[in-house]
């Protein structure tokens, strides 16, 4: 019978050493080239190590400098604010302020027409209001008819009084010539009379048309058509388009940078554009409640007094050159005012 034998890869010698391996030269290489390497290992762990402290001392550096830039970069940007805000009086507490007219009819009567609606823009002399004209218009009929009686009357003495003057002292007396003349000047008095009474019927007729006076949009319209007008009684509004103005109310401290004339830009807080006027006048007087008196007459001093004192604010008007197109002014707007001061000539 035949052994078959298997060949191992490892190689054996006589005894006991023929159950230990030995190691193939491949295995060996593979250590040598692990020995090789260590080096290298050893060096990039080095540069790894400081890199690592290089960057950890620039991380501590870059808040320093960030600080530093931004600290020089507002200082840059600041100082020009600065020097506009300590040189150009500016304020927040602005608005923008309209003459409103307010019609109230001259004559009583109920309102017949109304051809206008709230908010709807209006020119100078535009209807607005029509108040029952009938009895107005009575009056100017009666007026012209009592003006003609009047002047016939008139026309009669003058003529009595004219023949009377003429006659001598034997067909009339002194005294009828000085009654006649004195007839014919009540006479022409009368006349003057019913004339002026003409004038005031045709005045009242003319008055139950109430026109606008001005160019301007009809605010808070309430009355309607039918209602009965009373004299003096407000019925419209119109504001004034035309009128137009800011009132910037200016710390005390800033009125001696600010001079009639002064260009002035507005900001309104609705909008982006600017609104660019000047200085049309500076307020000669502001409230004070310590010279309100009391019931004796004696004058009403506020005891409180702190160590912080504000400063008072007083209007400055700022008259309006231009509005930018799509800008709606609106009374009672707030606005930022500024004021550039003018430079001073110079004295060679």
């Amino acid at each position: 019978m035949s052994k078959l034998e298997f060949k191992s890869d490892s190689v054996t010698t006589n005894g006991d050493e023929g159950d230990v391996p030995i190691r193939r030269p491949s295995d060996r290489n593979s250590a040598k080239s692990h020995i090789r390497a260590l080096p290298i290992l050893i060096a990039l762990g080095a540069v790894a190590l400081a890199a690592l402290t290089s960057t950890r001392s620039l991380i501590r550096i870059v808040p320093i400098l960030i600080t530093f830039g931004t600290v020089a970069l507002a200082a840059l940007l600041g100082w020009p604010a600065w020097e506009t805000y300590m040189d150009a009086p500016w304020t927040r507490d602005s608005t923008v302020r309209v003459y409103v007219v307010a019609m109230a009819p001259e004559v009583v009567g109920r309102i017949v027409e109304l051809p206008i609606v709230d908010n709807q823009f209006v020119h100078k002399g535009d209807l607005l209001i029509v108040i029952d004209p009938t009895d107005y218009a009575i009056a100017v009929r009666q007026g012209e008819a009592a003006v003609q009686q009047a002047k016939a009357d008139m026309q009669n003495k003058q003529a009595e009084s004219e023949r009377r003057q003429k006659l001598t002292n034997l067909a009339v007396t002194a005294e009828e010539q000085q009654s006649y003349a004195s007839s014919a000047a009540s006479a022409q008095a009368v006349y003057q009379q019913t004339l002026a009474s003409l004038d005031r019927a045709r005045v009242n007729l003319e008055r139950t048309r109430i026109r606008s006076p001005v160019n301007g949009y009809v605010t808070n319209l309430l009355t309607q058509l039918g209602d009965y007008a009373t004299v003096g009684q407000r019925v419209i509004s119109v504001v004034d388009t035309d009128s137009f103005w800011v009132d910037g109310y200016f710390e005390e401290t800033s009125l001696g940078r600010i001079h009639d004339g002064d260009p002035a830009t507005v900001k309104l807080m609705g909008y982006s554009q600017v609104v660019h006027g000047h200085v049309g006048g500076i307020a000669r007087g502001i409230n004070v409640p310590n010279v309100n008196p009391d019931s004796a007459g004696l004058a009403s001093v506020n005891p409180i007094f702190t160590w912080v004192r504000l400063a008072q604010r007083v209007p400055v008007r700022i008259r309006i050159d231009q509005v930018p197109d799509g800008i709606r002014l609106v009374a009672g707007m707030t606005a930022t005012v500024q004021i550039d001061p003018q430079p001073k000539p110079s004295f060679r």
